[in-house]
């Protein structure tokens, strides 16, 4: 039986209780995934809130990662490693978060469902997913065809800070 790997690529953002100390261990999290393999790590980035500008800047880093999952059955690995980070689900969706994971892309697929829209519905308009997306996968295209190359080499900067 041959088993169908797909490379997805995993957003990961904080601004709270040590975001650098949040993302690089949510990154540790993320490398045991059950019958997945994180193949690349962007840098890290400082970036401003997207949202209410009253709270800290965010942590963001791009991973991609080699799964046989299926999007939802990642999803609920993803949300398993944020719960256990002390997520907690609120109704400000722009506001502070102790850990966020999005599933930025899941290879070539176009997924829209009340749990999951994939490409993200926001990439493209995030310098903290485009740049750190371009740095891991320069080549790589959208499902649309559109470049994340040429995408983030056309978005505002916002004043991120690339950290490592």
């Amino acid at each position: 039986m041959i088993i169908q790997t797909f490379t997805a690529y995993i957003g990961i953002g904080s601004n709270l209780s040590e975001p650098v100390e949040q993302v690089k261990s949510a990154i540790t999290e993320l490398q045991h995934i059950a019958h997945s393999n994180v193949t690349s790590i962007s840098s890290l980035y400082l970036s401003k809130p997207m949202g209410p500008q009253d709270q800290d800047d965010y942590i963001n880093a791009v991973l991609a990662l080699e799964t046989s999952l299926t999007p939802l059955e990642l999803l609920n690995a993803l949300q398993l490693i944020e719960n256990n980070a002390g997520r907690v689900r609120k109704e400000n969706r722009w506001g502070a978060r102790i850990l966020d994971l999005d599933i930025i892309l899941y290879g070539n697929e176009v997924i829209n469902n009340e749990r999951l829209i994939v490409p993200h519905y926001g990439m493209k308009d995030r310098e903290f997913v485009l740049l750190p997306l371009a740095e891991i996968a320069p080549n790589l295209s959208l499902p649309n065809g559109q470049s994340v190359k040429l995408l983030s080499q056309n978005i505002t900067i916002n004043s991120m800070i690339k950290l490592s």
